[in-house]
Parts: C-alpha cells; sequence; structure tokens
C-alpha cells in the first residue's frame, strides 16, 4: 500500500534531498536514503521544490482551515434560524 505524506512532510524531504544533492551526494543515494522512487522525487520537486510552490501549498493549508471554520459557522446560524421558526410556529 502507498504512503502518503503530508505536504509539510514532503517539504521536508525535498530541501533533505537537495541538500544531499548539494552536498555531492548521487541521485541514487538520495533517493534511497529519502525511501521514494525517482518518479516520486522529480514529481515532488516540481510540486513542492521552489519556496513560491512552498508557500503556495501553506496558504492552501490554511485557506482549507479557513473555509472549514465558515462552513462551521453557517451550519450553526441555519440551525439557529430554524428552532427560532419552529418556536415561532408554535407561539401563533
Amino acid at each position: 500500500m502507498a504512503r502518503r505524506h503530508t505536504p509539510e512532510q514532503v517539504i521536508a524531504k525535498v530541501r533533505q534531498g537537495q541538500k544531499m544533492l548539494n552536498d555531492g551526494r548521487p541521485m541514487v543515494e538520495v533517493i534511497k536514503e529519502l525511501q521514494v522512487t525517482e518518479a516520486t522525487w522529480y514529481r515532488w520537486l516540481n510540486q513542492y521544490g521552489s519556496e513560491k510552490n512552498a508557500e503556495a501549498s501553506n496558504r492552501t493549508k490554511e485557506l482549507e482551515k479557513e473555509n472549514a471554520r465558515l462552513k462551521r459557522l453557517l451550519a450553526e446560524k441555519e440551525l439557529a434560524i430554524d428552532i427560532l421558526n419552529e418556536v415561532a410556529k408554535g407561539k401563533f
């Protein structure tokens, strides 16, 4: 079964791999130590390799949290409206 990594884990591994490559270690050794395939390494490098992509990933995560919070607030509001409507129907 394939393992899934969080974006933070991927970014950390990409940085670690880039550091090892800059130190002169061969690609084969780097991907073995990171325990990923070469295809995965290059996919990660394209997605998370630059600081711009890493920041975009962090921003996406922040937006997802904000979206979940807003959905929760909207659900609570709708529930309160439904309760008020039921109370109003019962009084009249």
